[in-house]
């Protein structure tokens, strides 16, 4: 099971508003991002994701977290949103946006949630919130998982500790508040960009 990007890290704009956003997603695609959410618990949404998607569409996969129902699915669909991210393991959600041809990264805790996230077409895991977990609760449900599943950590990661998560098995992060915080200036998002990147590619040279 590959996972869709080259660079496996996903930036979350939470709180992003439609004149904001294509500053701060040309920011962190510059900075080597390929991979954008946009929760949609963020001002005007239906705006910001489909502009997006037509500016940055074809050097990313730009989607939408927080992403609750398959009604949501389907509007996101007909935006041209490729990605989507879920707080929870709502198996409908999952195999609506699969049969869009999405890619689906589910928001999971427990093994029992991951093999239902599996069971209904996720093509990757997000532990959520990890740290309140920590690298050895994700080393032992990584050892139960299928090898080829591509885990992220989202929850508490910084530059700092992405490696503990790379070591503990992760392939990737989803990075909230230490990359994006609403109101923040393109000058911060793209500097705290920078520093996950190099701090990925340290922790898996």
């Amino acid at each position: 099971m590959q996972w869709q990007t080259n660079l496996p890290l996903i930036a979350i704009l939470r709180g992003i508003t439609p004149h904001e956003a294509h500053a701060h997603v040309a920011a962190v695609l510059d900075a080597g991002f390929d991979a954008v959410e946009i929760p949609l618990n963020s001002p005007q949404w239906e705006e910001s994701i489909p502009a997006m998607v037509k500016a940055f569409g074809d050097r990313a996969l730009i989607g939408a977290g927080t992403v609750l129902t398959p009604t949501q699915v389907d509007q996101l669909a007909t935006m041209g949103c490729r990605l989507i991210v879920t707080p929870n393991i709502q198996p409908e959600v999952i195999r609506r946006a699969v049969a869009h041809g999405m890619t689906v990264c589910p928001g999971c805790a427990t093994a029992t949630e991951a093999f239902d996230a599996l069971n209904a077409g996720a093509q990757g895991l997000k532990i959520f919130p990890s740290s309140a977990f920590g690298p050895d609760y994700i080393k032992a449900l990584k050892a139960v998982l299928p090898s080829d599943v591509p885990v992220f950590a989202v929850g508490g990661v910084t530059p700092e500790n992405l490696k503990q998560w790379i070591d503990a098995g992760c392939v990737g992060a989803g990075l909230g508040s230490d990359l994006y915080r609403a109101g923040q200036s393109v000058e911060r998002t793209a500097q705290q960009a920078a520093a996950f990147v190099n701090a990925y590619r340290e922790a898996v040279a």
